[in-house]
């Protein structure tokens, strides 16, 4: 059975969140909020943890997942970044943004996309994400929370306990944040290429120029 941890959406209590990093450490896979819509995460080196996530989301390994990071320096640790990609990750971060990119040794192989060695990144704009990340201590790898032939990701944490309350390990209720994923933009080409536009698609003009 899920444990549920109630969380300020804007000054987190770092007690819970050190629980909550805690579980993760431990092999644990949880839900919890970010500036688009709740995820699921887990610590990045637990290959049961990232399979139970899967399963969850009915994915399969061709199918990218994202670290979440605590800022841009934690991100190029993980993904080869060059200077024009830095400045529109700098323009882009902290935000609704997940970035395609080519990733370095530090990722293991099996959480690579099996042929073209990329991972996605992106760095939350959500008090309690950057909180429970900063507890953390690296990345948590994760995925929206949507599951199969759901017409939205869930945005309610009572009723992510209530469907998933034997499927996860913690719940952190931050408060509603909507349903609206990432913009998903690949990066590992010549030129960027949306895969997917959502929250703050609108700005890429921006970013871009």
């Amino acid at each position: 059975m899920a444990q549920y941890f109630q969380i300020h959406p804007t000054h987190p209590q770092k007690r819970l969140l050190r629980q909550a990093a805690e579980i993760v450490r431990k092999g644990g896979l949880i839900a919890y909020p970010t500036d688009s819509c709740y995820a699921l995460g887990c610590h990045l080196g637990d290959a049961a943890a990232v399979q139970r996530l899967r399963r969850i989301r009915g994915m399969d390994d061709k199918h990218h997942l994202t670290l979440m990071c605590r800022d841009l320096s934690e991100l190029a640790t993980y993904a080869i970044v060059d200077n024009v990609q830095f400045r529109l990750l700098r323009s882009a971060t902290p935000g609704s943004y997940t970035f395609i990119l080519r990733a370095t040794r530090e990722v293991p192989r099996r959480l690579m996309h099996p042929k073209r060695k990329t991972i996605g990144v992106r760095v939350p704009d959500h008090p309690v994400a950057l909180a429970l990340l900063e507890a953390l201590g690296e990345p948590m790898l994760s995925a929206t929370l949507s599951l199969p032939d759901d017409p939205a990701p869930l945005a309610d944490a009572d009723d992510i306990r209530a469907r998933l309350e034997h499927s996860v390990d913690l719940v952190v209720d931050g408060g509603h944040c909507g349903v609206e994923p990432t913009t998903v933009i690949d990066l590992s080409g010549a030129e960027p290429l949306v895969l997917r536009q959502g929250k703050g698609a609108e700005r890429l003009i921006k970013f871009a120029a």
